[in-house]
């Protein structure tokens, strides 16, 4: 049995997230319920839940300021939320589960089973450490790092540290500065979406570049992009005003 405590400030919801696990998901033992970050920190700490399902806005303090005050993550967290469009990218940059109210149960039974195959493969939630390092430093992007899903692994990769994306079909290869290349099982449309902020341009349907390691703009054969790993790049026909507009942006 997986235990688990659930921390959300309202009672409707609380006692319904419990009654779905009950009904759904027969692995996991709802071991506390809180209210608040207050009563979540003393429940964490006496009941070393493996499992938290975790409201992001809750009075006084919201789940992420909670987290960032233990310090140590030994279990894994389903986030749970109504909305918050930067909590949730940021959720996703990490390659954390996030439940949207109202819940789904398809959806918590696919989250749950996703945190208990991690519960049993460690003991240290690298992806929430990082997700908390990237809000705590929101100034300095250039620290961040994305969540890889790999075919073997999930890696923590240095957003600085990318050349390029290619999209391969479903899939996308990524391109690292020191010549490493990953293959992840995430389409390269939700990359872009996840790194816009970050200077990426989608330059072709099948091509996501880092602005910072572009050398040139080549001529010779339509558009393309001379990369600092020497590599060429297309630009589409659509895309070559936006694309030159982008580069020359500050």
């Amino acid at each position: 049995m997986i235990k688990a405590l659930i921390i959300e400030d309202e009672p409707h919801n609380r006692n319904n997230l419990r009654a779905l696990l009950e009904k759904y998901c027969a692995q996991v033992e709802v071991v506390g319920l809180a209210a608040d970050a207050f009563e979540a920190r003393e429940l964490i700490g006496r009941l070393q839940p493996k499992l938290v399902f975790l409201d992001v806005q809750l009075p006084g303090k919201d789940g992420f300021e909670m987290l960032q005050e233990l310090g140590t993550y030994d279990f894994e967290v389903i986030f749970v939320t109504a909305f918050s469009e930067y909590g949730i990218r940021a959720i996703r940059f990490s390659a954390i589960d996030y439940l949207m109210k109202p819940l789904d149960i398809p959806e918590l039974v696919a989250a749950v089973a996703r945190a208990a195959e991690r519960i049993a493969q460690k003991q240290e939630n690298h992806n929430l450490r990082n997700l908390l390092f990237n809000l705590q430093n929101t100034q300095n992007r250039n620290d961040h790092r994305i969540a890889i899903s790999s075919l073997k692994e999930m890696r923590m990769v240095a957003v600085q540290d990318i050349v390029r994306c290619q999209s391969e079909n479903s899939y996308t290869f990524f391109y690292l500065s020191n010549g490493e290349k990953i293959l992840s099982t995430t389409p390269i449309a939700d990359y872009e979406e996840l790194l816009a902020g970050y200077g990426f341009i989608r330059c072709h349907q099948s091509h996501l570049v880092n602005r910072k390691y572009v050398r040139s703009l080549l001529r010779s054969d339509g558009l393309a992009l001379q990369m600092e790993d020497n590599s060429t790049v297309p630009v589409s026909r659509q895309k070559k005003d936006w694309v030159k507009t982008e580069l020359l942006r500050n």
